[in-house]
């Protein structure tokens, strides 16, 4: 393999490693300000007890989160040196404001939150969990504006040095391989970059799926303490916390989705396509639940709903949706390629549409396992309104809670293959329709170093993953703390409790 597939890769494993643990940080801070909350209004020991066994699985996978982080910053420099040479002014700023807005929040406030227990005001402790949840939001607010703006590169011009001053380029000005030392993009409208055609759509698609994150990992660790007979009021508690707000996320989640899938109409038709594995333009376009896609014969075998994909792309049935065949325009490729025939032009297509295999199943992963997760909602919701949701000694609650135990890989896989969708479906672009990522490559790095470090990156972070597995199984093992009010708790605790019973009396 060449360096840039090998780069490719490294970069897609050290990111899919890094992005298991964000979204179980932005879910669990959400978490944590509710469960604090809580305690605060009712004075009940047992949500401060929660809250403070959450806030220990909190801090595991935020120490995580930014040891896999830092990684991908350097392969920036070593292996994308080209890219972020040609967009260091855009992504630059976003990743700056990341560290101003969102790392100093929440670093500034994580001491807090995790050794001010019974040290600070128990309205100082809250407000530093909700600065640490909102950081955390932060940080996944300016990741997510610089990929969108990969996606929809918008608020920004080109320009190149002639005579060592800068000379803006035309709009339109197709990037070509001699552009590469000296052209670069640069910020006309720092807020037009940020709220480019899809940051928003695409930033609360991933905020409600972390939230699906954090709140089905409380529901499996809940679940799995009512199977075993163990801390059960906590997991009654927890469970409910869980599975209230994993409806809330998961129902906000599907909105989002559909309207972030509009957004792909509008602004990335070749995406929208090979999501379908649609090759010709088709009135009445099918919506496929799951199947599979043959690239050479162009066709797609599955299970289909007629009609459903141009409904839901343009609310009218009977509209066409644009098929590969037709995609990217042959205005499009003739700025690029002039002189070409219509039979050149057809070949010359094809090098512009994605892996569309690939894109088709991680779309319908993502949308399935988000499905089986609103259905595992229902089904819980329906059980708690019944009064049978704790009533471990039925054999249909046993299994539906043993679902629950392992209902917390399913926002992991969903949440993965649907980066892997977006990120494959916008190829062979870089930054759509202006730099290839075949451009972007570093110059100077060669594969043997790529693959040298890949395994030296794969040996690290097996070995941190069975880190975080083994911290996380000794947490669950010891299980929250038991303690009552206690005279080792400082009279401003002491208070709030005492307040709160007061009235409810």
């Amino acid at each position: 393999m060449d360096a840039e597939i090998l780069a490719r890769i490294q970069f897609a494993f050290t990111v899919a490693f890094h992005y298991i643990y964000p979204p179980l940080s932005i879910g669990l801070g959400v978490v944590l300000v509710i469960m604090e909350g809580i305690w605060l209004k009712t004075g009940n020991v047992l949500f401060h007890n929660m809250a403070r066994f959450w806030t220990r699985v909190f801090a595991l996978t935020f120490a995580i989160g930014v040891a896999t982080g830092i990684v991908m910053e350097f392969e920036f420099g070593t292996n994308w040196a080209t890219y972020s040479r040609f967009v260091g002014d855009i992504f630059g700023s976003a990743l700056a404001a990341e560290g101003i807005f969102a790392f100093f929040l929440e670093s500034g406030f994580l001491a807090v939150l995790l050794f001010g227990w019974n040290k600070v005001g128990p309205r100082v402790h809250f407000f530093a969990t909700c600065m640490v949840a909102l950081g955390a939001h932060f940080s996944a607010v300016w990741i997510v504006v610089a990929n969108s703006w990969m996606q929809t590169p918008a608020g920004f011009h080109l320009e190149t040095m002639v005579d060592g001053q800068p000379v803006r380029l035309p709009a339109g000005h197709v990037v070509t391989q001699a552009d590469l030392g000296s052209v670069r993009a640069v910020v006309d409208d720092f807020w037009v970059m940020v709220f480019n055609p899809s940051s928003m759509d695409r930033l609360t698609h991933v905020i409600f799926g972390a939230w699906m994150a954090g709140a089905f990992l409380v529901v499996s660790i809940s679940a799995f303490y009512l199977l075993r007979g163990r801390h059960l009021a906590f997991a009654k508690a927890s469970l409910k916390v869980g599975l209230a707000f994993g409806t809330v996320a998961t129902v906000l989640q599907m909105i989002s989705g559909d309207i972030s899938a509009k957004g792909v109409v509008k602004n990335q038709p070749v995406k929208l396509a090979a999501l379908e594995g649609l090759y010709e333009t088709t009135a009445y376009a099918p919506l496929t639940a799951m199947g599979w896609v043959n690239p050479a014969e162009q066709t797609v075998t599955g299970i289909k709903l007629p009609g459903l994909l141009s409904f839901l792309a343009w609310s009218d049935p009977a509209r066409p949706v644009v098929g590969l065949n037709n995609l990217p325009s042959d205005e499009f490729l003739r700025t690029r390629y002039p002189g070409a025939d219509a039979t050149e032009l057809a070949k010359i297509r094809e090098s512009y549409w994605p892996n569309v295999s690939a894109v088709f199943q991680f779309f319908h992963i993502m949308v399935l396992v988000g499905g089986a997760l609103f259905l595992a909602v229902i089904v819980g919701g329906l059980k708690w309104l019944r009064g049978t949701l704790f009533r471990t000694d039925l054999p249909l609650t046993r299994a539906y809670l043993w679902v629950l135990v392992f209902s917390v890989l399913g926002p992991q896989i969903a949440n993965q293959a649907g980066w892997f969708a977006a990120e494959m479906g916008r190829q062979p672009w870089i930054v759509y329709d202006l730099l290839k990522t075949s451009q972007a490559i570093s110059k100077v790095v060669t594969a043997n170093q790529i693959v040298a470090s890949l395994l030296m990156f794969a040996f690290v972070y097996i070995l941190l993953f069975a880190v975080f597995v083994f911290l996380l199984t000794r947490k669950i093992q010891h299980g929250p703390d038991t303690e009552e009010e206690s005279e080792e708790m400082p009279e401003s605790w002491k208070s709030v409790i005492r307040k709160a019973r007061e009235a409810r009396a």
